[in-house]
């Protein structure tokens, strides 16, 4: 049989190739050859054949064909033939294939080899490939090898100690006497293994953490060593001695430093050494002074050292390089809550970063420019973030629109700015907005009494400019229909009234019904608007002439309300001013409170319960009587659960699996809460009462409590006592998220025991703000006749950075006065 074709001709062979069916004909070709010469057993081009098959494995074609002559090759007594087999098997072979215990004793013998550079290849074989049987058998040698003096073995062995710790933990004491000696090691690639070694030891053991804790004054004075010593051409790197081991150290420090503050004070100056020292015009500068922060920020540092830290960070910014810049934000994103002054001195550069062309170096400033805006500079923080809002792309409009809200509701300065603030941003980005910015702005403007007659006058010049922001013609629609007369009277101070007539206002809201931009929730609005406007103008006649109309609407919804409508103007005419007349002032807790969800053919709405501006469409007080029934009845129903958005009907079967082994009397699980009959009036206007559908709530002064307080999540209590039933208590959630990312499709549920009774109203939100930029909050009714202590069993699911999430716990520790 001729030789076989060497590697070098076989790569330039297949480099020929012009298509990638000629390529695959070529290496099924030498395959072939490859596998004839494997059945005669020749031990001459053995070598040649595997060396040939690991390149082709490298280009992605199959090769396990050969994993068995690389064992052969590993037991053959040539250098050349052990170095192509333990580069074979590392390649080929996994622990998940039984072959790879075959190697088992050749290692061995390798390990105990005359020769470093045989005993090299076993180590290197080892740590990369072994499993955890192979570490348990051959731990013993490594170990051995770990205390020779052959500086070339320990840096392999140190490597290959690290895969048997993260294979097999419990052997890891095995190696803890031969720790000793490694950091007093001169050669540098000793060092950075063991400061490797340690590393792993230290993040997987606090006892070995606890031990090592007394090495820092040594890693301290290599460090500084490294800071202070001269040129040295074989370890240096654009004018940096060894910043490889340099990173390693400080990565090890700050494991080292965290939570210990005599650690901590140890290390303290020598960071401030290569803060300072280390030259930053190159990257290997910056990649040792990102570590150094990062070290700072981690354990017990002093003051100034962290605003050091933070201003190397700001330097970052100024940057020519993207990922430099990058880096630099997600760090200031992280250290922002705790050193809050010291990022704000670099607020200028952030907001600069706006203006980056790199999309996710303006997510990281956007995200960090929100986490600084305070009252004082909420101004001109808001100024630049508007101007962002107005330029930047759409996938940022919704994230901007929304970080805006929360930032103007938590530090408006005065209500005309909070309100100017929000129709700039419906104005230009109104299509991007949250669902419940339409109720929230509505609930700030009839709050703000003062500023009615301001508002509806801008709103309606913006209706004029643009109807296409349908959110922004939703809420016009709304003030227009409860402040059209001011608007018409021209009784604006702000600014300078404009003079309307009535007709051009009913102009303004016949066109919006007819438009091709208006949504079928945006028509309810302004047909409800124009019917508002029947107490508030004298064109009634041709109020009664539009909404009839619209009796024979395709739109299911809007035909419902006009046909209530003329019902109201025809057999409830009497009743019509008092249903009509302006909404009171809304309650603080009702911005956050429950919602209730409309649904408009096929489109969901949230609105505030008690601020829901549609009389002819408000739920029957039949409801709420028979809400009370249940509340008050001798029937035990465990819970009583509102419309959730969210959830299927089916989700009060898996509230029932929360309570486990809560109930107090020890009997069978309770039956799952039956559907609330409610008796529907022959007409929805018949069934209308004064009485509200919640009682009022006065505070009780009991102390708020942490229900749970997990992976970033933190869900608090407030309670409230009801009127008049002092059995009632009333649990408002406030569910808080302090990681970097928003956690979507948050469900609370809660469970108690058979002696209570559980309402749970729908939550304002189903998405939790990262960085605590804001609150989901909802509302939990618990009827306690029997004046027993409260327990409550809660369960979270939420979906964070694609993953579902889902925890269950017990909250035992409710203050005597939320049940006594």
């Amino acid at each position: 049989m001729p030789a076989p074709i060497r590697l070098r001709e076989l790569i330039r062979t297949i480099r020929t190739a012009r298509t990638q069916a000629e390529e695959r004909e070529m290496i099924q070709k030498e395959c072939a050859a490859i596998r004839s010469s494997f059945r005669e057993e020749d031990n001459t081009y053995r070598c040649r054949n595997v060396a040939k098959l690991l390149y082709m494995h490298m280009l992605g074609y199959p090769a396990h064909f050969g994993q068995l002559e690389c064992l052969k090759l590993i037991a053959s007594q040539k250098f050349t033939d052990k170095r192509i087999g333990y580069l074979g098997a590392m390649l080929l072979l996994d622990e998940r294939q039984d072959v790879h215990l075959l190697m088992t004793n050749c290692i061995k013998n390798d390990l105990n080899h005359s020769t470093q550079y045989v005993q090299g290849l076993a180590l290197c074989t080892l740590g990369c490939m072994g499993s955890s049987e192979m570490c348990r058998d051959l731990a013993g040698e490594v170990e051995k090898l770990l205390k020779t003096s052959n500086s070339y073995l320990r840096k392999k062995a140190a490597l290959c100690a690290v895969h048997v710790i993260r294979k097999v933990p419990e052997l890891m004491e095995m190696f803890l006497p031969a720790t000793k000696n490694l950091l007093s090691e001169k050669n540098h690639g000793v060092l950075h293994t063991s400061v490797v070694l340690l590393t792993e030891m230290c993040e997987r053991s606090p006892d070995m953490l606890a031990h090592f804790r007394k090495l820092v004054p040594q890693l301290v004075r290599i460090l500084k060593n490294l800071i202070m010593s001269g040129y040295s051409p074989e370890h240096d790197v654009s004018g940096i001695s060894d910043p490889f081991l340099q990173v390693r150290i400080l990565r090890l420090l700050r494991i080292l430093g965290k939570s210990d503050d005599d650690s901590s004070e140890a290390m303290n100056d020598i960071l401030a050494q290569v803060a300072t020292n280390t030259e930053t015009s190159k990257n290997v500068g910056n990649a040792i002074l990102y570590e150094t922060v990062l070290t700072i920020m981690d354990i017990k540092s002093e003051s100034g050292l962290r605003v050091l830290a933070i201003n190397i960070l700001g330097r970052f910014l100024l940057n020519n390089d993207k990922n430099i810049r990058y880096v630099a934000l997600t760090s200031l994103l992280k250290t922002v809550q705790t050193d809050h002054n010291a990022v704000q001195r670099h607020r200028s550069t952030i907001v600069d970063c706006l203006k980056d062309l790199d999309v996710s170096i303006k997510r990281r400033a956007m995200e960090l420019s929100f986490a600084l805006v305070n009252g004082n500079n909420i101004r001109g923080m808001m100024k630049e973030l508007l101007y962002f809002l107005d330029s930047c792309d759409p996938e940022f409009k919704a994230d901007c629109a929304s970080g805006v809200f929360l930032a103007a509701e938590k530090y408006a300065p005065s209500k005309r700015w909070h309100i100017d603030t929000i129709m700039r941003v419906l104005t230009t980005a109104g299509s991007y907005v949250r669902d419940d910015s339409v109720p929230n702005l509505i609930q700030l403007i009839t709050n703000s009494v003062e500023m009615h007659a301001y508002t509806v006058q801008r709103l309606y010049k913006a209706l004029l400019d643009d109807i296409s922001q349908q959110p922004l013609v939703q809420v016009a629609s709304w003030c227009i229909g409860e402040y059209g007369d001011l608007l018409v009277s021209g009784q604006c101070e702000e600014e300078e009234p404009i003079q309307v007539t009535e007709d051009e206002v009913l102009d303004v809201l016949e066109g919006l019904l007819v438009s091709n931009l208006s949504t079928p929730v945006t028509r309810g609005y302004a047909l409800t608007a124009i019917m508002k406007l029947s107490t508030r103008f004298s064109s009634v006649n041709r109020i009664k002439k539009v909404v009839s109309i619209y009796g024979s609407s395709i739109d299911v919804e809007l035909q419902q309300r006009a046909v209530e409508y003329n019902a109201l103007f025809k057999k409830y005419d009497h009743m019509r001013p008092a249903l009509l007349e302006r909404m009171p002032i809304m309650e603080k807790t009702a911005t956050n409170g429950p919602t209730e969800i409309v649904q408009t053919n096929g489109e969901t709405e949230p609105s505030v319960v008690e601020s829901k501006h549609l009389p002819p469409v408000t739920q029957p007080s039949n409801q709420a009587n028979d809400l009370l029934d249940l509340l008050g009845g001798n029937d035990v129903v465990p819970v009583i659960q509102t419309t959730m958005p969210t959830k299927p009907a089916s989700a009060g079967g898996e509230l029932l699996d929360l309570l486990g082994d809560l109930s107090l009397s020890g009997g069978p699980p309770p039956a799952p809460a039956p559907s609330v009959p409610t008796s529907q009036p022959p007409f929805l206007l018949d069934g209308l009462s004064s009485q509200p559908l919640f009682n009022d709530i006065a505070a009780a002064g009991i102390p708020p409590m942490t229900a749970y307080n997990k992976n970033g999540l933190k869900i608090d209590f407030t309670f409230e006592r009801a009127n008049p039933n002092p059995n009632i208590a009333v649990i408002t959630i406030h569910a808080s998220n302090s990681t970097e990312a928003d956690m979507t499709d948050f469900v609370f549920q809660a469970a108690v025991p058979k002696t209570f009774q559980l309402q749970l109203l729908s939550p304002s939100s189903n998405v939790v703000p990262a960085l605590n930029q804001g609150t989901v909050t909802q509302v939990i009714r618990v009827l306690n006749p029997q004046k027993q202590q409260l327990r409550m069993r809660i369960k979270l699911t939420y979906t964070l950075k694609g993953s579902a999430v889902q925890d269950l716990a017990e909250v035992n520790n409710f203050p005597p006065q939320s049940w006594q």
